[in-house]
């Protein structure tokens, strides 16, 4: 996932570029840069790290008066964070500069027949494959806009581009395929971006790209030789490139609520982002083509200098604990590897026994937790190898860890973690399958295929999903106390469950293995004590029906979240609410019930009129003991 940026118009664009970035750096933040027209010539600036390493860049360049330019901030993808795989990418001739979000599928097939032409490459990117591309279809088009088209339609894959050339000195041309873009239409001066706040401080008015479509936007020379300011922005179709009327959209919000893409809160706007999460995660580390599933398997190649772990130890504290334990049955299941998953901040006060070949997995969402830190660094004192999964490049446990893992969810702003543990889920299954390869062990057949459809069925339940919590926590707010239960992968969940209801509306909450009811916990039930009961059809669903009546078997009320079918021959389940979700594959059933328990609590907790974003007493990053 990156940030894209362009402007044409009558302002300095580097400047516009850079402030649209820092709104785009949620997108990607482990390299940046810049390309704008001045003077006739094509200058590209490009660095490392986080924006402020562009800025002091930028700093030491003479004056820039260009009214042109485009910008890009990086989520890797194809090579790894350094300066020359950061974009804009230039053609080998420097004929135009190329930005680019995505993934171009067939790049080395095209960068084979680019080099037996005699081109010669910079960079490890997909990207300046394109430029490249680009650049030689240009030898046979009739112009640049059928240049850009042409390359555009031998790839393969999910991308949005911009690109400027010398040749149209103030034009921008951009477009997408399965990857956000548009364009903002100001007074003299058009932007292309990503997402709206990159500009909205200087226009609402926006027209939005479809799959398939060109823009071209910018002032251009018209017929008497002066600029054609009422055709500052056009679309067209990418196969034939017959022009394409659109109608301009008006933007409402504020930069406030831009940023919530209309949602009352960042919380109910990052559960529902999760289809996009658990496809950015799986893009470029899963084939895209289902017949190289059994041929390939999954792509981490972060680790591929490391040898699988005999065992390995998960470290890590809250939402990413559970993630972890979530994970490690997988682990187990998949990748044959023994997992003991620790509360990091346990962890790092005793003298733990770590053996010859076993390896410490930290996970933390903003890489900067300082109990996970530190058994992190507890384990590398030990000799140990370390792993990271985390979100934020260049973070503390990034750049401690041996090797790391990056989940790619963009930014959190709520508080509360919602897209984190689903991304974390994500990558911890696609580390057992990688594992399980490497030791000769096969996955289940047509995994891959259903996680790859895992976006779209979730993308269309999620409406469902919010409309059926918002009922039953309005009949359930009241409620002092609550149990969540569940067996297997759905332990985990519970747990998590009983974290979100605890840490948005305050009610108590204590999540359990639900065969550990009847040691204890079962002496609290009573009918003011809702049980939430999370019962996924997997083979631990007859052992769950029968904690199901234990629970009602001591008129206590109960919720059930299943699947749809919920037999598996045990009968009908029978609570005061059963709330299905849909049937899918058991090893992708925690993606669906995650949101489920996530909406539960923000719609218990807006009823409640608390505070969703900022709960009280926490922080998003623990940076303190």
């Amino acid at each position: 996932m990156c940030g894209i940026i362009g402007y044409s118009g009558h302002r300095p664009a580097v400047p516009l570029l850079i402030e649209g970035l820092h709104r785009l750096e949620y997108r990607g933040y482990d390299s940046s840069g810049v390309a704008f027209m001045q003077a006739g010539k094509l200058h590209v600036v490009r660095a490392a790290g986080r924006l402020s390493a562009l800025e002091a860049k930028l700093a030491a360049e003479p004056s820039m008066f260009s009214t042109c330019g485009i910008g890009h901030t990086r989520w890797a993808t194809h090579g790894a964070p350094e300066e020359r795989n950061a974009h804009p990418h230039l053609a080998r001739g420097g004929t135009l500069a190329l930005v680019h979000n995505g993934i171009i599928e067939n790049f080395q097939e095209l960068r084979d027949e680019l080099t037996a032409s005699g081109c010669t490459f910079r960079s490890d990117t997909d990207t300046e494959v394109l430029a490249c591309l680009i650049e030689e279809e240009r030898k046979r088009a009739s112009s640049l806009l059928e240049a850009f088209a042409r390359a555009l339609r031998r790839a393969r894959g999910a991308y949005a581009v911009a690109m400027i050339s010398p040749e149209e000195p103030e034009t921008v041309y951009a477009a997408r395929l399965s990857a956000p873009l548009l364009i903002g239409v100001g007074a003299g001066e058009c932007f292309v971006a990503s997402d709206i706040p990159a500009f909205l401080a200087y226009t609402r008015d926006v027209v939005f790209l479809e799959d398939g479509e060109i823009a071209r936007v910018g002032r251009r020379k018209g017929r008497e030789g002066g600029t054609d300011e009422a055709r500052a922005w056009e679309l067209f179709r990418l196969d034939s490139l017959a022009p394409i009327h659109r109608e301009v959209t008006r933007i409402e919000w504020d930069m406030q609520a831009a940023c919530k893409d209309g949602y009352k809160h960042f919380m109910l706007k990052e559960i529902m982002e999760q289809p996009r999460v658990i496809a950015e995660c799986i893009a470029g580390r899963v084939p895209a083509d289902p017949g190289r599933d059994e041929a390939e398997g999954v792509s981490l190649p972060e680790l591929d200098g490391l040898a699988v772990p005999r065992r390995l130890r998960i470290v890590a504290c809250g939402t990413s604990f559970n993630a972890g334990l979530w994970g490690a049955r997988l682990l187990e299941r998949f990748g044959g590897v023994p997992v003991a998953v620790e509360i990091a901040s346990e962890f790092r006060y005793r003298d733990p026994l770590l053996e010859e070949g076993e390896a410490v997995l930290a996970i933390s969402q903003s890489g900067e937790t300082a109990d996970t830190l530190a058994a992190l660094r507890l384990a590398r004192e030990k000799g140990c190898v370390t792993l990271g999964l985390c979100n934020v490049v260049g973070s503390s446990v990034a750049r401690e860890a041996d090797a790391v893992l990056y989940t790619q969810a963009g930014p959190e702003i709520s508080v509360a973690s919602t897209k984190a543990m689903c991304s974390q889920m994500a990558v911890l299954l696609l580390l057992a399958l990688y594992w399980g390869r490497r030791r000769g062990r096969k996955g289940e057949a047509g995994l891959l295929a259903h996680l790859r459809a895992l976006p779209a069925l979730l993308d269309g339940e999620l409406p469902s999903m919010r409309e059926t919590a918002a009922r039953i926590a309005r009949a359930c707010a009241g409620a002092r106390s609550f149990f969540y239960l569940g067996r297997g992968p759905a332990y985990p969940l519970a747990l998590e469950g009983a974290l979100k209801l605890k840490e948005l509306s305050y009610i108590h909450a204590e999540g359990y293995a639900a065969g550990e009811m009847k040691h204890g916990p079962i002496a609290l039930v009573d009918p003011e004590f809702p049980t939430f009961v999370v019962a996924l059809r997997d083979e631990f669903f007859p052992k769950i029906v029968s904690n199901i009546e234990q629970v009602q078997a001591r008129q206590g009320r109960v919720i059930v979240l299943t699947q749809a079918d919920g037999r598996n021959g045990c009968g009908k389940l029978h609570a005061e609410e059963i709330w299905t979700l849909p049937a899918c594959r058991p090893e992708l059933a925690s993606f669906l019930a995650l949101p489920a328990l996530q909406l539960f609590s923000y719609e218990v907790a807006d009823y409640l009129g608390k505070d969703v974003d900022q709960p009280r007493n926490l922080a998003k990053s623990v940076t303190v003991e």
